[in-house]
């Protein structure tokens, strides 16, 4: 019975997903596109504007974090399908949406990075006529471009960008609870397929902090700080286009509704009877999981002294969410209280301010001096709304800043 249960235990591991269910499919596939090029690192799909025969006034967009190869699908998908349709906006412009993919999403941003330059120099070559470009990225996306066209500058190479866009991007880091990641360490003793997607380089450069052992201390990673140093030697942000930023989340300091040591999801057996996890709360030490069942235990998980990060306003994930429904999928009974919880703060994303202290995280932006911000123009949502989600407000908001 143990080893059934062990089975079992294994198998609802490895479905596990971090930012979507593993087995988890977009609702339609993109159309085909009217170039595809092979980059170093991997891809590019090209879909050029109504009424044009080449590239003309470009728009790149990087895709963003996951596990595995960029999936094309998802991407149109999510710009197209959603709130607003994006791509039929933006081609109805006249312009050329290129969406730039990765061989490996969980890779190094420093290494993805060269993806995007390799872009970025194709589509100079192929393009018909002299508008600026606009460069940016989803998520981690953001991040990949930024750095890349910073350094291309350091380097004294012409990106020929007029604009930069981060769409929900984690300048100052992105939030996974703390629980969710010991939980990661405790199934690797079965199956380390969500190990390695929190644990990926990707993962451990963006996320503010990390937790490397279900017995550890959460803090920023070293492959966090290295990434910052070499952000930092190229100057950390690109100087020649116009900084862009949007956030999934509100600007006027109201968070998404979950209360701080609120429990968020409980397991009742048969695989992890005991195991629950609370919101992140401002205690120290404060509880944020305990973790028991078929793979041992308890384990009680603590952390001291951060803010309350599940709360804050900002893009949110079904953190949660894709655990509960997960594990409900392989017959563990589930008491799902929360499913979403912040991911990418909105100080983050517009880059102000630090994740580590309460008044920061629940600051209203809204109320700020504008050059706060390291960026020169941003959007929050009205909303707390799923992490890079395009709505019709954010869409329109880009459009109208597209270089001319």
């Amino acid at each position: 019975m143990a080893d059934s249960k062990t089975d079992k235990a294994r198998k609802a591991a490895g479905s596990l997903g971090l930012v979507s269910p593993r087995d988890a499919r977009p609702a339609a596939q993109a159309p085909p596109a009217d170039e595809q090029w092979q980059l170093p690192g991997g891809q590019a799909r090209v879909y050029y504007g109504q009424g044009q025969k080449g590239v003309v006034r470009p728009v790149i967009l990087a895709d963003g974090f996951n596990l595995g190869p960029s999936d094309f699908d998802w991407l149109w998908d999510g710009l197209e399908n959603g709130r607003y349709p994006f791509i039929s906006e933006l081609r109805r412009r006249g312009r050329t949406l290129i969406l730039v993919g990765f061989d490996e999403r969980s890779e190094s941003i420093l290494r993805n990075a060269e993806t995007v330059t390799a872009a970025v120099l194709r589509t100079i070559a192929e393009q018909l006529d002299s508008t600026r470009l606009l460069v940016g990225g989803f998520s981690m996306g953001g991040m990949v471009t930024r750095y890349a066209l910073a350094k291309m500058e350091m380097q004294r190479m012409d990106h020929r960008v007029g604009a930069y866009l981060s769409f929900d991007t984690p300048h100052r880091g992105a939030w996974l609870p703390i629980g969710l990641q010991a939980f990661a360490h405790y199934l690797a003793q079965v199956d380390d397929t969500y190990l390695r997607q929190i644990g990926s380089p990707a993962s451990q450069q963006m996320l503010w902090r990390y937790l490397d052992s279900v017995d550890g201390t959460p803090k920023e990673s070293p492959l966090r700080r290295e990434f910052l140093e070499q952000l930092r030697r190229v100057g950390s942000w690109p100087r020649i286009p116009r900084l862009l930023g949007v956030s999934s989340g509100r600007g006027d300091g109201v968070g998404n509704g979950v209360r701080a040591g609120d429990k968020t999801l409980s397991c009742s057996g048969p695989l992890f009877d005991g195991t629950y996890f609370l919101a992140q709360s401002q205690g120290d030490p404060a509880e944020v999981a305990v973790l028991n069942g078929v793979l041992g235990g308890p384990h009680p998980i603590v952390t001291r002294g951060f803010p309350e990060l599940d709360g804050a306003p900002g893009g949110t994930l079904e953190s949660f969410g894709i655990v509960g429904d997960t594990l409900a999928s392989f017959g563990e009974g589930i008491d799902m209280v929360h499913r979403s919880v912040c991911f990418v703060p909105s100080i983050s994303a517009v880059a102000v301010r630090d994740l580590g202290r309460q008044d920061d995280l629940y600051v209203a932006i809204d109320e700020l001096p504008p050059e706060e911000s390291e960026l020169d123009d941003f959007m929050l949502s009205a909303g707390n709304d799923p992490h890079a989600m395009m709505t019709p407000e954010i869409g329109e908001w880009v459009l109208d800043r597209l270089p001319d």
